[in-house]
């Protein structure tokens, strides 16, 4: 995730560490929205209920064969139900058609979320019952009132937007524990395991990625939290960290879908974070975690990489050993340096192994029009349309000063929620909603046609419902028509709007 608290500011970082690029390509970012709930515990509680525009339209049943759920650049429509007629019929025009066929498909969704980092989880756990209960219900549930989360990642350990730096094996200076007689995941069971819990009541599918920002400092070279490398002589017991992670979470009722071996393993410079070369990672997961798991009858997935588009000769060089690729389910990608067709070239280069998209800030202030843009267009869009299986924002959670985070980690990390004295949603609240409300686990993408200024996505979800998710990318408002078995309907988009068209 983005690092600001090192070497002063994020832009002269970016010029030392070319590595470390973040957010050279994305848009500026202000302004918080709307739809506050009260969590203050001195202040009068209102229900969280957003506005999802689930309701009759005013005046009066609007007869469509579409739904379209619309949000706007100038803050006036936030992922709202539109009460628009948009038919198919048999008609002719000279629009631009965006042409959705069902009988090409391609790869399976798991699912669109966010980081539940330790910070997010606290901040949400510190709500009023009835108003943590209402807003986690507003979030995973799947009914059609609700956005419908159904992908989460969590870190192993503290990540940067933890209150403070920790493992689940800490000791005092110069002590080691091969044995891991100290393992614990007690940090994580006041606030994280809670809410995990909860979210999982309310969708018991939701699936879960955990990723390690550091192992236990003992085992590190230079035995501290920020950069390092993990010992060779430490593998194995890195490797039984993991099993005994997985193990106790599923004591607490918590299945780990999937793990990633490190966090941005490119990135010596967060805190916590440690290194770990592309050779490297192969040896570990080939020989350590991989056949633990197997012995263990862990059916958790072993996903490589989980850094920047840039650097796409990481995880082929794992894949390209046969011994590591064995035990890989993909690779995991974010998109602070590099272009999103890289998912495509490992895609092709290993079409049988699965791609994911696990992280992308928006940095606070927010630039809430050129985010929305800018994230839609790369990732809803664009690592999907790259073969991705999710879409994850960082992060769920900040309050209204981006805390908490630990000391050099990121200051600027707004959340898809501030929880203050209100519960706010921001940009990345209606990125994702775009995408998870209707686009549940189990979905497969199918064809669409490309068309320049409106990029665009298409969807067959479970109960197959076809969806089409589209920007309008231009400077001018676009009318189009949407295809489907020969038949046409005419929609309508303002600039920078983006709309969900769901039959």
């Amino acid at each position: 995730m983005p690092f600001t608290g090192f070497a002063g500011s994020l832009n002269n970082l970016a010029m030392q560490f070319s590595s470390f690029v973040r957010l050279c390509s994305i848009p500026s970012l202000a302004l918080i929205l709307l739809l506050s709930v009260s969590c203050s515990k001195s202040s009068v509680e209102t229900p969280v209920k957003p506005d999802t525009g689930d309701k009759p339209p005013t005046g009066g049943t609007t007869h469509s064969d579409i739904a379209l759920w619309l949000t706007s650049p100038d803050k006036q429509i936030y992922f709202a139900k539109q009460s628009v007629a948009l038919n198919f019929s048999s008609s002719s025009n000279y629009n631009p058609s965006i042409v959705v066929d069902t009988t090409q498909t391609f790869q399976s969704i798991d699912g669109f979320g966010f980081a539940l980092t330790g910070g997010s989880a606290s901040l949400i756990n510190q709500l009023y019952s009835d108003t943590r209960d209402k807003l986690i219900r507003e979030l995973f549930a799947t009914d059609s009132t609700y956005i419908g989360v159904s992908y989460l990642r969590i870190s192993i350990g503290a990540s940067d937007l933890d209150a403070k730096v920790f493992s689940y094996d800490d000791l005092p200076s110069g002590q080691t524990d091969p044995d891991l007689k100290n393992f614990s995941i007690a940090p994580d069971l006041d606030n994280l395991v809670p809410i995990l819990k909860a979210a999982l009541a309310i969708n018991p599918s939701l699936r879960i990625l955990g990723s390690p920002w550091s192992a236990p400092v003992w085992m590190k070279t230079n035995q501290g939290s920020v950069g390092g490398s993990l010992k060779p002589e430490y593998y194995g017991t890195y490797a039984n960290y993991f099993v005994k992670y997985i193990k106790a979470m599923e004591s607490q009722g918590i299945r780990i879908d999937a793990i990633t071996p490190q966090n941005e393993p490119l990135n010596p410079y967060n805190n916590p974070s440690m290194t770990m070369s592309a050779t490297e990672q192969a040896d570990f997961v080939k020989n350590y975690p991989g056949p633990a798991f197997a012995t263990a009858g862990i059916q958790t997935k072993i996903i490589l990489y989980d850094h920047n588009c840039d650097v796409t000769s990481y995880p082929l060089t794992i894949l390209n050993d046969a011994a590591a690729r064995k035990y890989a389910d993909g690779s995991a990608f974010h998109l602070y340096a590099g272009d999103i067709s890289a998912l495509t070239v490992v895609h092709n280069a290993y079409p049988d192994k699965n791609l994911y998209f696990t992280e992308q800030w928006v940095g606070g202030p927010s630039n809430f029009q050129g985010d929305l843009k800018w994230h839609v267009k790369n990732l809803i869009v664009g690592a999907t349309r790259n073969w991705s299986r999710n879409v994850l924002e960082w992060n769920l959670a900040s309050d209204p000063n981006y805390y908490p985070h630990t000391q050099g980690g990121c200051s600027t990390c707004l959340g898809a929620l501030t929880v203050g004295t209100n519960v706010l949603r921001n940009v990345s609240y209606y990125i994702i909603a775009h995408a998870s409300k209707f686009v549940r686990s189990g979905s497969v993408r199918i064809q669409s046609t490309q068309i320049s200024n409106l990029p665009n996505v298409a969807f067959k979800n479970p109960a197959g419902k076809k969806v089409l998710i589209v920007l309008n990318d231009g400077a001018t408002s676009q009318s189009f028509n949407i295809q489907f078995n020969d038949m046409i309907a005419t929609a309508d988009l303002a600039p920078g709007a983006v709309g969900t068209y769901v039959w």
